[in-house]
């Protein structure tokens, strides 16, 4: 491993001056990520800047009934919290279905969104990679893809988020909010991350120096219900093959969709969000018909490549058991007054 400074910073402005003042600087949270790049040879900073004794880890309820969530929070506590698993289980489970007891209890909310991806061939710096090295060549594509992308991928790089945290967060049309250089700004979850076009090695829209310090939950509405599923090689730890997160609610008689947020893990650089398909069933009977039409056509524009045509099918398989379930659900659940 390559020698570094390490910092321990004890406020926002000290750390993001300190990431200023020590080129090459990274943030250090749970590690879980960082620290194993590091060991490979993948991640090789001059300084690690320790926030997490920044008060960045609680959890508390907003004045509209959202919530906030500290960008230090652990995954195991977040996972647990009372106002998670009674408002929105959608993220529990995806908190629960993502690596193992031991990591969750050291992972971070932060660094869960900002993990970057686990194709072998990024991980192995003697292979080429566009991400690791920009202009080099992507291995994954004449390699073994099976487990990459079939949705938003480019020449340059055919990679997946591997968060399953990620995808839920997006379902919940969360916002993450950052400090940097040029102070405080929002940006909308299913804007944060990237698609890999032609700069594969940009993963999110984080600027120089910026630190992801909370995550805003909007309140649910009355009777909206939320899953999320996972579909993987084993059922212990491991990375998803597919995944789905979905939200949705009725209309006071339960036989129209209102609102649907549907979300793919493990399809593409980023959480997928499925615009297409929430278009064709808002304000559409919730019948089985009608949602795998949706799911359908969304997953047309996949493009899979040799080894990993097999993720279409178990996606949509996947989705519409999701939707099914949830209008099971919802058309049981309380309405709106």
């Amino acid at each position: 491993m390559k020698p570094f400074a390490y910092l321990r910073a004890t406020g926002l402005q000290e750390a993001v001056a300190a990431h200023a003042r020590l080129p090459g600087a990274r943030y250090l949270g749970g590690g879980t990520n960082l620290v194993d790049l590091m060991k490979l040879g993948v991640e090789t900073p001059a300084a690690l800047i320790d926030i997490t004794r920044l008060p960045l880890h609680e959890v508390r309820e907003l004045p509209d009934g959202g919530l906030r969530i500290g960008s230090t929070a652990r995954n195991s506590d977040l996972a647990a919290h009372p106002l998670v698993r009674a408002r929105y289980p959608v993220l529990t489970q995806a908190l629960l279905a993502g690596a193992s007891g031991q990591l969750r209890n050291v992972a971070t909310t932060g660094g869960n969104l900002l993990q970057r991806t686990r194709c072998p061939y990024f991980q192995d710096v003697s292979k080429p990679c566009n991400k690791r090295r920009p202009g080099s060549g992507c291995a994954a594509r004449d390699g073994i893809h099976r487990d990459h992308a079939v949705l938003g991928h480019s020449a340059a790089c055919i990679a997946t988020h591997p968060s399953d945290m990620a995808v839920a967060l997006a379902a919940l049309d969360a916002d993450v909010e950052l400090y940097g250089p040029d102070g405080e700004r929002t940006v909308p979850m299913t804007a944060f991350h990237r698609l890999p076009g032609d700069h594969p090695e940009q993963d999110t829209v984080l600027r120089d120096g910026e630190i992801v310090t909370a995550v805003a939950l909007p309140a649910n509405p009355p009777g909206a219900v939320s899953l999320y599923r996972k579909a993987r090689d084993r059922a212990s730890y491991a990375f998803a093959l597919a995944s789905v997160a979905a939200v949705l609610e009725l209309d006071d008689g339960g036989g129209r969709i209102r609102r649907v947020r549907l979300v793919f893990g493990s399809l593409a650089h980023r959480p997928w969000r499925a615009t297409t398909a929430e278009a064709r069933l808002n304000g559409a009977e919730p019948t089985a018909a009608n949602l795998r039409e949706a799911v359908e056509e969304e997953l047309a524009q996949a493009r899979p490549l040799r080894d990993n045509a097999y993720k279409v099918p178990l996606a949509r398989n996947l989705a519409c058991d999701v939707l099914t379930t949830l209008a099971r659900r919802a058309q049981g659940a309380p309405r709106n007054p």
